[in-house]
């Protein structure tokens, strides 16, 4: 059973940046689509950014094109989210999940989820 651990999430400013990781253990990232998702105070759990095991293929929600990127390192099977010109409304719990999915944006797609970091982006 694959276990997710996320972390990197805390307390920064606007325009800030930070970098989450969420690593990887019974199952091999390379293998498998991950996601990220978000989920604000008394909000759904939206879609942010997710990775195909072919590294070439990455999809975006629109409210983060250009300002996150997803990557990932198959040497320590992890797979990171850097996240620059953080806003007020990025603020939100973050989950990666992982699943074997073509629908990349939608969350009861993925099989296996982490617990979650928080971020919280001040103005």
């Amino acid at each position: 059973q694959v276990q997710l651990v996320e972390s990197g999430g805390g307390l920064v400013q606007a325009g800030d940046s930070l970098r989450l990781s969420c690593a990887a253990s019974g199952r091999t990232l390379s293998s498998t689509t991950t996601g990220w998702f978000r989920q604000g105070p008394g909000k759904e759990r939206d879609f942010v950014a997710a990775i195909w095991w072919t590294e070439s293929s990455q999809y975006y929600a629109d409210s983060v094109k250009g300002r996150f990127t997803i990557s990932r390192d198959n040497a320590k099977n992890t797979v990171y989210l850097q996240m620059n010109s953080l806003r007020p409304e990025d603020t939100a719990v973050y989950y990666c999940a992982v699943g074997r999915v073509s629908e990349v944006w939608r969350a009861g797609a993925y099989d296996s989820w982490g617990q979650g970091t928080q971020v919280t982006v001040s103005s």
